[in-house]
């Protein structure tokens, strides 16, 4: 464990297995829900916001300029399926399935598992108002990847409590 690790004030939690991002490079467990930005697979300039709430397992999927996704009618289209296959893989399927408050059998559980037990309840389409706070989330991480790296504190990242008094 790094140094930054181990005097963090905020809790880092790794990843469980690598993942890829090229198809879904932004995935969190937030705000009640499983959350993320999945790429389309017939338009490289087009993305989806997606969503599966905790508990209900209402979902919704939409572009990021919102506008439905025409897979998501009735049952969860490939964009959520994939959304939380990554979902799985970044976080684990145990700790995935507690967040949305999933029943999956027992045993190991894995993404197909997870995606099985939400779906037998037949989960309603959910509302898809908070698409815009998503993408604008995963806008602010994309702009840390723009920035030069440098050693000297972002302004912005100051909010951090100092890990011990000077």
């Amino acid at each position: 464990m790094s140094y930054w690790e181990r005097s963090s004030t905020a809790r880092v939690t790794a990843s469980a297995r690598p993942r890829k991002l090229a198809k879904v490079p932004f995935v969190e467990l937030a705000d009640g829900r499983l959350q993320g930005v999945v790429s389309s697979g017939s338009d490289a300039g087009r993305v989806y916001v997606s969503s599966v709430a905790a508990g209900t397992h209402a979902f919704t999927c939409s572009t990021n300029n919102n506008r439905p996704c025409g897979g998501a009618r009735g049952s969860f289209c490939n964009h959520i399926r994939s959304l939380i296959a990554e979902s799985v893989l970044q976080y684990g399927a145990g700790r995935v399935a507690r967040y949305l408050k999933a029943d999956v059998a027992d045993g190991e559980p894995d993404a197909q598992a997870v995606t099985a037990a939400m779906g037998a309840v037949r989960p309603p389409q959910g509302d898809s108002t908070a698409a815009a706070s998503v993408f604008s989330r995963f806008l602010h991480h994309l702009a840390y990847l723009e920035l030069t790296p440098v050693t000297a504190p972002l302004p912005e990242m100051q909010w951090f409590p100092p890990t011990r008094a000077a």
